[in-house]
């Protein structure tokens, strides 16, 4: 604690809530949601990884003879004609959001070995104390520009009109409220992590200044 300056103390407690908000939602099925109080809706939810229908038609059965209902996993191999609609439960801009939001949980992931090496084991006397700091503010930086990319991505597509059924009656829902929250938190951690280490350097470098001044008395 002594070692670290008011930024590291901060950054650690920002990446603690970027990393519980970037896992929640990219593990919860409610980044779309339909409202509940319409009983003829077909869509009930669906986050990154599964889907959840009251009664979706077949997309591609013109007769509407199968309907799906439940949540399923979107790449579910078992249930008989779901993986024929897979082009339509995922359109390029569905498979960009889920492609940038893994590079953000990657990112975090990755972050949290060397936040807890920062916080345990590694102090100011060690040769790569300044390189670690900066490793985790630029994994934090790049893992919050590709959440901020996924949940625009969402926002500007996944409520439009022509992919979900009964769009006018749907809405972004928690889950997606927790992906911009982390977002947010990756690139605020970010900042405090490298404030940290350019404090950290200027400390170091001005007791490397001091010593030598102190042996010449």
């Amino acid at each position: 604690m002594k070692n670290r300056s008011l930024a590291g103390n901060c950054g650690i407690g920002v990446f603690v809530i970027a990393l519980v908000t970037v896992a929640l939602a990219f593990g919860t099925p409610s980044w779309l949601v339909s409202d509940s109080r319409i009983r003829s809706a077909r869509l009930d939810r669906l986050g990154l990884w599964n889907y959840c229908f009251r009664s979706l038609p077949d997309p591609l059965d013109q007769h509407q003879r199968r309907f799906f209902v439940g949540c399923r996993w979107v790449y579910d191999p078992f249930t008989t004609g779901y993986d024929k609609i897979r082009g339509y439960l995922l359109p390029g801009f569905m498979i960009a959001t889920q492609f940038f939001f893994t590079l953000c949980l990657l990112g975090v992931l990755i972050s949290t070995i060397l936040v807890l090496i920062f916080f345990l084991c590694c102090g100011p006397d060690q040769s790569r104390f300044i390189l670690l700091i900066k490793s985790i503010g630029f994994i934090m930086l790049g893992a919050g520009i590709s959440g901020a990319i996924a949940v625009i991505v969402f926002a500007c597509l996944g409520n439009t009109d022509g992919w979900m059924p009964d769009h006018p009656n749907n809405y972004l829902g928690w889950s997606f409220g927790l992906g911009v929250v982390g977002a947010i938190a990756c690139i605020v951690a970010s900042a405090l992590f490298l404030t940290e280490a350019n404090i950290q350097q200027k400390r170091i470098g001005s007791h490397e200044t001091a010593g030598p001044r102190s042996n010449i008395y």
